[in-house]
């Protein structure tokens, strides 16, 4: 489900762009301007944001540091992580969830719309705050629930790359393959004339 909507809000930078360049020429063309065309831009990218961290989480992509990750043994690491899952996202999820609900409630009850002069209203922005940390919530669950999989040897670990880098040069060898398969080899450089 993370992945589902994680991919669709992505596409909100793409109408962020789209919401900042009509914006940009109306002001400079037509010397209008409105502060609903820029709450809108900002409303686009607290949803990336928000909606698309769990699907962060999901592909396996949060930060952690990688220098130190790539070096532990894979039932360190495993321990390491969930350690993390359980004493650091969950109590900050659960935390901003909960805090998420009166914030977003008041909120909508009240109509509150922002004091710029053609602002939107505010609810929409405080309901994408706690429905990013409740899917947080359940991919948490979704990783918790992996790892102890992983950990008793039920499933094999999805994410056994060490690290970045290792993707990286994953990724690169990848593409290099598809290139001389498709006959377009990268050719070596031209040797520097004496």
């Amino acid at each position: 489900m993370n992945t589902v909507v994680g991919r669709a809000a992505a596409w909100a930078i793409v109408v962020a762009i789209i919401v900042s360049a009509l914006n940009a020429i109306a002001r400079k063309t037509l010397g209008i301007s409105s502060n609903a065309w820029l709450e809108l831009q900002w409303y686009l990218f607290g949803a990336v944001f928000m909606l698309c961290a769990p699907w962060t989480l999901a592909m396996n992509e949060h930060i952690r540091i990688d220098i130190v990750s790539s070096r532990l043994k894979p039932q360190t690491r495993n321990w390491v992580e969930m350690f993390g899952h359980v004493f650091f996202l969950l109590p900050f999820a659960l935390v901003l969830t909960y805090l998420s609900i009166p914030f977003f409630r008041l909120s909508f009850v009240s109509g509150e719309v922002s004091s710029s002069a053609g602002g939107l209203a505010i609810w929409p922005a405080k309901l994408l705050i706690l429905v990013g940390f409740a899917l947080l919530l359940l991919q948490w669950l979704s990783e918790v629930i992996k790892r102890v999989g992983v950990m008793r040897g039920l499933i094999e670990d999805e994410h056994t790359a060490a690290g970045h880098q290792a993707a990286a040069e994953a990724e690169a060898a990848r593409l290099l393959a598809l290139q001389e398969e498709a006959g377009l080899a990268p050719t070596a450089p031209p040797a520097p004339r004496a």
